[in-house]
């Protein structure tokens, strides 16, 4: 079993949207938390839009991002990071990975994976059967001729212990709990798993804050960076925003950000979400580094409800 813990260094964070669509409440509260953590000690905070399905993420989608985020006080330090911008970095990370044995080529379509009798996981994943590993050269050669393969990733045997900022000690067995994972679609297109370690260790990122949901991507993550050299970052999940009818907020819901700007100036938005995470003491309107000086994760609500 391996334990990880925070490491010392100047704080770095980030916020990394996906720009398949407008923000909601919920993107904006996870952005604020991240963005409030690291300016209150001082460090830097970058923005990196997670668009590496460019067919899904148009570009247009990410400017709306990057204004809404303007307009509600955000400031990031260096240049914008694009991920549809950088598969060669990836190429180079994946190349360092086959390098050690450790990938190999999967030609399981999405509907055999969905029939097998493979666990499935919370976030609707499933943990994989290992069954192409077990390909010889020849075979997977010929499987080939019919259909391009994904890339997929080894692991042990091995637990991953990590000390969450939110959550606390977090546990998962890499072989039982994840099974071997994808870090190339058959498309071409690089895994989430893949980029977002390799985007972290280039930008020096030492704190990621991101959703609940997230929490059973860390084990895989903190595997990749063991395998490239590198101290995995400090990690705090924070709970998903509800609606009062406990719902999780979603765009096709109406809760997106733009809806929320049409009937509120910025600071009554950032007031309200501080006061419903706890950080406020009231959802009077207040601006973003207002904030910082009063912000700390021992005030975070444990469930976070918009009403």
């Amino acid at each position: 079993m391996k334990t990880y813990n925070a490491q010392d260094k100047p704080p770095v964070g980030r916020f990394a949207p996906t720009p398949s669509g407008r923000m909601h409440l919920g993107n904006v509260l996870c952005a604020l938390v991240a963005y409030l953590s690291v300016r209150k000690r001082g460090g830097r905070f970058l923005l990196r839009i997670e668009d590496l399905d460019a067919a899904r993420c148009p570009r247009s989608a990410a400017d709306e991002i990057i204004r809404d985020l303007n307009r509600l006080g955000f400031e990031f330090d260096g240049e914008i990071i694009y991920q549809s911008e950088r598969a060669e970095v990836y190429r180079e990370y994946e190349k360092k990975l086959e390098n050690l044995g450790l990938t190999y080529p999967c030609f399981c379509s999405r509907s055999e994976l969905h029939a097998s009798q493979a666990p499935h996981l919370s976030d609707g994943s499933y943990v994989y059967d290992g069954k192409c590993k077990r390909l010889t050269k020849e075979q997977a050669d010929e499987k080939r001729k019919s259909r391009p393969p994904c890339i997929r990733l080894r692991v042990p045997d091995e637990t991953v212990t990590f000390a969450d900022g939110f959550c606390g000690r977090q546990s998962q067995n890499l072989e039982k709990q994840c099974g071997d994972f994808i870090i190339r679609r058959s498309d071409g297109v690089y895994a989430y798993q893949l980029a977002v370690v390799a985007d972290d260790i280039s930008s020096g990122v030492t704190e990621v804050v991101r959703g609940e949901d997230l929490v059973s991507s860390t084990a895989r993550q903190i595997y990749l960076y063991g395998l490239f050299g590198e101290k995995p970052p400090h990690y705090a999940h924070i709970p998903l925003v509800t609606a009062s009818d406990g719902r999780r907020l979603s765009k096709r819901d109406g809760d997106s950000l733009a809806c929320a700007l049409s009937d509120f100036p910025p600071e009554r938005i950032i007031g309200r979400l501080a006061y419903a995470a706890g950080i406020t003491e009231t959802d009077a309107p207040v601006k973003l580094n207002e904030l910082i000086e009063c912000f700390s994760f021992e005030k975070l609500n444990r469930r976070i409800t918009l009403q």
